[in-house]
This record gives structure tokens, sequence and C-alpha cells, in this order.
């Protein structure tokens, strides 16, 4: 019998998952959560064997969720579940040890398939978004820059961006100036919509 921890916040399709998976006569939801902060805590309480995370969670997202989980608890293994097939999020997933990176619309036999081969070991991949990672390059912003970027994405100003970080506004100014050239963006916000699309924000 396979152990399974679910982290899905919207609670139709939560509840929907739930009955999906116990027609699986090998699979047993043993919690659910509706948070990503509440994942690693739950987990510690039920030691399920495999999580299944939506990756956008109040609170905490999934990928930082798998990545706690992986610390914690490293026996349990993590599948992510996802609307949106973002390669810069599969590449933050692996880096998080996630074993399992599917895509919501799957075959209900998909996602009970991957959990039995993510609890035996294995790794379970979206093809189509594993081919669309290996071509995505590496992230053109230094640290500097997709920090000031990841701050204005939260809406802070550049007054405010340049006193969280110690510098001027003028620096401020500038690094947006550069992520929005390296990027080929249009303006900021384009700038934080390729960023985030490709998992670098």
């Amino acid at each position: 019998m396979v152990r399974i921890l679910l982290a899905e916040d919207m609670l139709m399709l939560r509840r929907a998952l739930v009955a999906l998976l116990e027609l699986e006569a090998d699979l047993e939801v043993v919690a659910e959560v509706d948070a990503g902060d509440k994942v690693v805590p739950r987990a510690l309480e039920v030691r399920p064997d495999v999580a299944v995370l939506d990756i956008d969670l109040p609170g905490m997202d999934g990928i930082r969720a798998a990545g706690l989980l992986h610390e914690r608890l490293p026996e349990c293994r993590t599948v992510i579940l996802t609307s949106l097939g973002r390669p810069g999020n599969l590449m933050r997933a692996l880096q998080a040890h996630a074993s399992g990176f599917l895509l919501k619309d799957a075959d209900p036999s998909q996602l009970a398939a991957a959990i039995r081969d993510v609890a035996s070991g294995k790794q379970v991949i979206d093809p189509q978004l594993a081919v669309a990672t290996l071509q995505i390059g590496d992230n053109p912003l230094s640290p500097r820059e997709t920090e000031v970027l990841r701050l204005a994405s939260e809406g802070e100003d550049v007054p405010e961006i340049a006193r969280r970080l110690f510098l001027s506004a003028g620096t401020v100014r500038n690094y947006l100036t550069t992520s929005v050239t390296k990027l080929n963006a249009r303006n900021r916000m384009d700038a934080v919509r390729i960023a985030r699309d490709m998992g670098w924000l």
C-alpha cells in the first residue's frame, strides 16, 4: 500500500483527487492539506511514501515545500502537479528533489501510475515538458538582477527595493533596465512574466 499526502488548496479538486486515488486498491490518501506551509508538519506526523503537491499553494509554493520535505523527510518522494507547463518550473522542481512532474490535465490513470513509479524509486516527468525544458537556456540574469526583479514582481517600487537591498534608486533602475534588455522584454512587467515562465523567479 502506497501512503499519500495530498496538497491542493481548491477543496473540490482535492476531494476529487482523493476519490480518484482511493479507487486504486494499492493507494491510500493518509493526509490532505490546503497550504504549502502545512506540508512538512503533516508529513512528519503521518510519514507518507509520496507527497502529491500542487505547484501553486498558498503559504509556500509546492516546489519550495518539496525542497523542505526532502530535507526533513527524505524517504518521502514528491510529485508536483501544475496547470501550466512552464519549463523553468520543472527545473526548479528537479532542483528541489521532486521525483515527478505532471500536468493537471493528464489522465487520472497517469497520476496513479506516476505515484506507483515514484514510490518504487523512478522519476516521472511529462514528456513534452521535458523536451521544452531541454530547449531553454540558462538564466541570463545575475543574482542581484534576479533579486531586484523578484521584488518588483511583488509590487515593490524602486525606492522600497533600494531601501531593502541597501542600494541607490538609480542602481535599482539600472538593474531593472538591464533585466528588461537581457530578457528581450517590452517593459518591467513583461520581464517579470518571462522570468516567471522560465522559472527564474
